[in-house]
């Protein structure tokens, strides 16, 4: 007779032990349909009120999520210092300083119809200045300890490993949000200027990552099921740096000194057309991924908040577009993402409810079954009992 030994119930204490840092993904993803939202051009009756609901909610999941990790860090410290040399999961730290940048950005953008718009600047000065610190130290953290601790090898790039590379993008594209709010002078400037150094650093270790990213999908074939998904994750970079010049160059004049003001002005187009293009392409190359992946049986899980977040700041980027080109098409293009992106939204939004519910989401590796024949103390391992 063969019996096989059922999973134990997840005891109360342990339910956050997998708590990881990939948990912030569902913030940045609710964030970003507030802020993407108030980018489109013209307004429904009623969208306002619904993006400021949005926003609250990513904000509530902030605090709590946060609230969340600080238990984890002092309960099951052995687990988060496991994480950060745990290759798959030390790259979402950048995640943690997306979700402060994310939250705090769609402070001003629409939360100020809810607290103010002094509580507003303040909450998303706290944020941008945490966010920022914890991006940097991301961006020379993770690639630090790949180098010397994690032994990656080129074959298992994924995109994932962006994420901390990106961390600086986003506070580059937030940034400029801030400026009208400082002193004349200097202080603007150098806050502009910033923004912009943020830019070219995110750019440049980006597209150095990207490269392996690339050549690990076109060579190593597709990546696994429950990881396909992250493969959108490479429209968060490019869809964010227009996004980032498009928000620079508005501010820009009155900021930064003639010819330079103007000068950002043409880089936002120079840039950003072509860069939103190849966005376009990847969108599709990873669209069909995904199709494929879901044919043969890919289920929902966290990965799939990755389908929010990246398409939120295309749907910026694309806005910006339409801003400085006055082009119809790009906003009848941001509309569309945004369509898809609700669609994301509410799709991931589910998933993680119904995990949560069922305890899916937050119950740690199951052990093996273990297949005890009757008449023997061995298991088929030859393990003793």
């Amino acid at each position: 007779m063969v019996t096989a030994a059922q999973p134990l119930p997840l005891p109360r204490a342990s339910r956050i032990r997998t708590l990881g840092p990939n948990w912030y993904t569902p913030v940045m993803g609710t964030a970003i349909v507030g802020s993407a939202g108030a980018a489109l051009p013209g307004h429904a009756p009623g969208l306002r009120g619904a993006l400021v609901a949005v926003w609250a909610l990513s904000l509530v999941l902030l605090v709590t999520l946060l609230a969340a990790r600080a238990l984890h860090w002092a309960h099951h410290r052995d687990r988060a210092r496991a994480d950060l040399l745990d290759p798959a999961v030390a790259p979402f730290y950048g995640a943690l300083a997306m979700a402060l940048l994310a939250v705090g950005g769609g402070a001003v953008v629409v939360g100020r119809d809810l607290i103010g718009e002094r509580a507003a600047v303040a909450l998303d000065t706290v944020l941008f200045t945490a966010g920022t610190a914890v991006g940097l130290a991301a961006a020379v953290a993770v690639p630090y300890l790949m180098a010397v601790r994690h032994r990656v090898r080129p074959a298992e790039a994924t995109p994932v490993w962006l994420l901390p590379l990106v961390a600086p993008m986003v506070s580059a594209a937030l940034g400029p949000l801030l400026v009208p709010h400082l002193p004349p002078g200097q202080p603007r400037e150098t806050l502009l200027l910033a923004c912009f150094a943020l830019f070219g650093l995110s750019l440049l270790a980006v597209l150095l990552m990207l490269s392996l990213v690339f050549a690990r999908v076109i060579t190593s074939g597709p990546l696994p099921l429950a990881l396909t998904p992250t493969l959108f994750l490479v429209l968060g970079p490019l869809g964010q740096s227009v996004t980032a010049l498009g928000l620079i160059a508005d501010e820009a004049p009155g900021v930064v000194p003639a010819p330079y003001d103007r000068g950002l002005g043409i880089l936002a187009v120079l840039y950003g057309v072509p860069v939103m293009g190849f966005a376009l392409l990847w969108l599709g190359l990873a669209t069909a991924h995904v199709v494929r992946a879901r044919r043969q049986g890919m289920r929902f899980t966290l990965a799939w908040w990755a389908f929010t977040f990246p398409v939120g700041t295309c749907v910026t980027g694309t806005a910006a577009l339409a801003r400085h080109t006055g082009l119809a098409v790009y906003d009848a293009l941001a509309l569309g993402l945004y369509g898809v992106l609700v669609a994301a939204w509410l799709a991931a939004a589910r998933g993680t409810v119904r995990g949560l519910l069922s305890g899916e989401l937050l119950a740690g590796p199951r052990p093996a079954p273990v297949a005890l024949v009757s008449g023997t103390g061995r298991t088929r391992s030859g393990a003793v009992r």
